[in-house]
């Protein structure tokens, strides 16, 4: 049986299933520095991000102690915070349910076209999001935090890697379960990442969301065995670039295609990947990617996508839109993950949420 034909039951189980404080900004080390920068939110330093990493979802079991619930969450994720850890929480939509000075675009994460969500690993109230130099130092840390939270359920919890984890001219870059490499579209400045990564005044947030950024979490299942029984010049095509990530007419990963002088689509497909994503590659989406792979099993393999936006419709979303219909569809399956919420540095935001 094929991984594409594993993806599909995977799809009518989940189908049939499915009827049934981040990042509070706490300062992330750099690649383990022991220099605490106090005011860089910890999701956005450095270019790359450390190499391991764990996602764990939470529920907040006691309706009428959120505020306690973040606070404790605030103090558990920066207890961890130092030496080889980086770690941050994000609020998701529960978190503040009934509250109208939350980020205006933060809700449920919504069903995309080709997704199959499973309720069982999508959304939460908060999400642990914990990286660091070592798998070991990362279970560890995450285990510690969680006994701090006794009060808090596990919605879902997963752990990714990035192999060829490393930075050029600039870009975090890693290796995908594809065999492609990823991350050329990031910004190659702390500067572009700020700008667009963080929430700024006159945006219609909320003032104590300002500095902060919104955080989506794909657990995208990859057909693998699938995959690799294509040649690598039609990988090539359905991405729209080659495994090193050069472009398709020849120009460097370093520089920025020009898709206008191949209106037709003869040398980068119409549907390829990176086309369909950003057709103006000139002005790429207004957003940070720092993506992990995960491997559960041989059949349950593929990518936790994770990316940084100050606006999630004009980031994330109106990508998403744009990719519907692309080649590399039939690949890929989207099962779980969800939007949050990163809070800017420091604990003034706890405040204002109490005080308001």
């Amino acid at each position: 049986m094929t991984s594409r034909r594993r993806l599909l039951t995977a799809s009518a189980a989940l189908a049939a299933g499915a009827g049934g404080l981040t990042a509070v900004g706490a300062t992330a080390l750099r690649n383990g520095s022991s220099d605490r920068q106090e005011n860089e939110p910890a999701h956005l330093r450095g270019a790359t991000p450390l190499p391991f990493a764990q996602f764990i979802s939470l529920d907040i079991t006691s309706e009428g102690a959120r505020a306690d619930a973040l606070r404790a969450a605030h103090r558990a994720i920066m207890a961890i915070h130092g030496g080889s850890i980086a770690a941050w929480l994000a609020l998701g939509e529960g978190a503040l349910p009934s509250r109208t000075d939350r980020p205006q675009h933060l809700k449920r994460m919504p069903s995309f076209a080709g997704d199959v969500l499973d309720p069982v690993q999508s959304h939460g109230d908060l999400l642990l999001h914990i990286t660091g130099s070592s798998d070991r130092a990362v279970r560890q840390a995450a285990e510690r935090t969680l006994r701090a939270l006794p009060h808090q359920q596990v919605r879902w919890r997963t752990e990714g890697t990035r192999p060829e984890n490393r930075t050029e001219d600039g870009r975090g870059l890693s290796r995908n379960p594809f065999h492609f490499t990823e991350g050329h579209g990031n910004p190659a400045t702390a500067a572009e990442t700020a700008e667009r990564a963080t929430v700024r005044a006159g945006q219609g947030e909320p003032s104590w969301a300002i500095g902060g950024s919104y955080e989506v979490i794909r657990i995208i299942r990859l057909a693998t065995d699938f995959w690799d029984r294509d040649t690598i010049p039609e990988q090539e095509r359905i991405i729209g670039r080659r495994r090193n990530g050069q472009w398709l007419d020849g120009t460097p990963s370093t520089e920025r295609a020009v898709f206008a002088a191949d209106p037709h689509g003869k040398i980068t497909p119409l549907d390829a990947h990176v086309r369909r994503a950003a057709p103006n590659p000139r002005t790429p989406p207004p957003m940070v990617r720092r993506s992990y792979n995960y491997h559960r099993a041989p059949d349950d393999q593929g990518l936790i996508f994770s990316c940084f936006q100050s606006d999630l419709e004009k980031g994330f979303e109106a990508v998403q839109r744009r990719l519907q219909g692309e080649a590399m569809a039939k690949y890929t399956l989207t099962t779980g993950g969800g939007y949050f919420f990163v809070p800017p540095p420091g604990d003034a935001w706890l405040d204002a949420l109490a005080g308001s």
